[in-house]
């Protein structure tokens, strides 16, 4: 899940206004947008915002050790995720389109680069071959002011592939991921725009597996499955596919049910005209990706979800390196709900996809936070913990989800007894991988509430040569 790049003396005053979200976008972008929501009064105040969500989470846990009730408030909650928890797992999914009826609609395939030189060339390669009509499509690499060989190596792709157009940005360009594609959006002419990071392994048959659910008018767009490149690589880039496997097998059965699909950054497919509906990426957070799930779903548009065919990326392969990148996506993940609240009470998204969106923000961000309070009273009051229950289902859901993606991925292997064994100690060393959410959301949530400035972009440093040798 990418997020925004921003400099290291970017600093945020609360108080402040923005000028614009936006970087530089033509007269048609800015004309469409103008007719959507109005964003930059949306990203003002929020510390104050999260510092009152978290008074009233750490409050509101207090009080329920302290009142004779509240352990089954709790139960009564845990009662309701389960439910609904229960109807995810059990819905049916409608299957997918395998044809285009007519004509394949023209796609632009976009990716913002900077210091990429150990990555680039194969990626340009890898999306220059796609199976799909040669004149449908192009690709479309824009270097951000890259300071190593990347713009030598894309300069010399340029002359061999046809195909493939390269936008330059200069030193003073801002917005990070979100500005270079806005910068790049009225260039490009495709009906559908792809967007992958400079990371990515794209399997050959991507295009035509996935533009063909864009046939059904109300999906504005597609996220496929982030599979790990480097998984075997460590206990923390194996805990990193076990989570893209659950996180894409809930999101599409959510999608089954009316619920909200999420775009995921690297891999993602959005129709161009519900982009322009919801005004472009937005500049003024650090995860375009799911800020952009937020407005898509919004503005009325379906957000389908693709367990296969997967987009390989690396995987971040330290516990400190984990930190920053989680950092970063439970910021982004939590100011959306900050940014769109009033939106999303006035039930803008409708009914199912609003509780749906309700239920997991308390299973992803509201439980999370309410764990240190809940320690703290435990202690004081020589009692479990009241929200071991909650706690509890979340693990579960997360074990479950572990469970389905594997046996997608093993569906058509005939597995020995040793191997079901190795799985099953994979699913629950993955499952202590996964407790690490809960540090980086409390942790998350008490620095938004605090620090007036925005968290600071700690890039990754892709290792091509070693996935290449996989």
């Amino acid at each position: 899940m990418p997020a925004n790049s921003w400099p290291e003396n970017d600093s945020y005053n609360e108080f402040d206004s923005f000028d614009s979200i936006f970087y530089d976008l033509n007269e048609e972008l800015e004309e469409e947008a103008s007719n959507s929501m109005s964003l930059p009064s949306r990203f003002q105040k929020r510390r104050r915002k999260a510092a009152l969500v978290l008074t009233v989470v750490w409050s509101g846990t207090i009080a329920l050790h302290l009142i004779s009730w509240g352990s089954l408030f709790v139960l009564g909650l845990s009662t309701i995720i389960g439910i609904h928890a229960l109807k995810i797992v059990f819905a049916k999914h409608k299957g997918y389109p395998e044809d285009i009826q007519g004509e394949w609609p023209y796609v632009s395939v976009l990716v913002a680069a900077k210091n990429e030189e150990a990555v680039i060339s194969n990626l340009v390669k890898n999306l220059c071959d796609l199976e799909y009509p040669e004149e449908r499509y192009d690709v479309w690499i824009v270097d951000d002011n890259s300071t190593d060989k990347t713009p030598q190596l894309l300069a010399n792709l340029s002359d061999e592939y046809h195909n493939l157009k390269v936008l330059r940005r200069d030193a003073q360009a801002s917005g990070g991921k979100s500005g270079a594609l806005n910068q790049v959006l009225p260039l490009c002419k495709g009906e559908i725009v792809a967007v992958f990071d400079a990371d990515a392994q794209v399997p050959q048959d991507l295009l035509v597996r996935v533009i063909p659910l864009f046939q059904r008018e109300k999906v504005g767009a597609v996220q496929v499955r982030k599979a790990i490149a480097n998984a075997q690589e460590n206990f923390w880039t194996q805990g990193q596919m076990m989570e893209m496997l659950a996180d894409t097998y809930y999101q599409q059965q959510r999608t089954a049910i009316g619920g909200i699909g999420e775009l995921r950054g690297n891999g993602q497919f959005v129709r161009r005209e519900a982009l322009f509906s919801c005004g472009g990426w937005n500049e003024e957070t650090i995860t375009d990706d799911l800020d952009l799930t937020f407005r898509l779903h919004l503005e009325s548009w379906d957000i389908d979800c693709m367990f296969n065919p997967a987009v390989e990326e690396e995987g971040v392969t330290s516990a400190i390196a984990l930190w920053h990148q989680r950092s970063r996506w439970a910021e982004g993940g939590y100011q959306r709900f900050l940014d769109y609240w009033d939106c999303i009470l006035k039930n803008r998204m409708g009914t199912r996809k609003t509780w749906d969106m309700f239920m997991w923000m308390i299973v992803m961000y509201i439980v999370p936070t309410a764990i240190v309070p809940d320690l703290f009273m435990a202690i004081a009051r020589h009692r479990p913990p009241l929200l071991t229950p909650v706690s509890s289902l979340t693990v579960s859901m997360s074990m479950a989800g572990m469970v389905v993606g594997l046996k997608r991925i093993y569906k058509d292997k005939e597995l020995k007894f040793q191997t079901h064994f190795l799985l099953l100690f994979q699913i629950l060393r993955s499952s202590l991988y996964m407790l690490h959410w809960l540090l980086v959301m409390s942790s998350t949530t008490a620095r938004m509430s605090v620090r007036p400035k925005r968290l600071k972009w700690v890039k990754t440093t892709h290792q091509g040569s070693k996935m290449d040798d996989k």
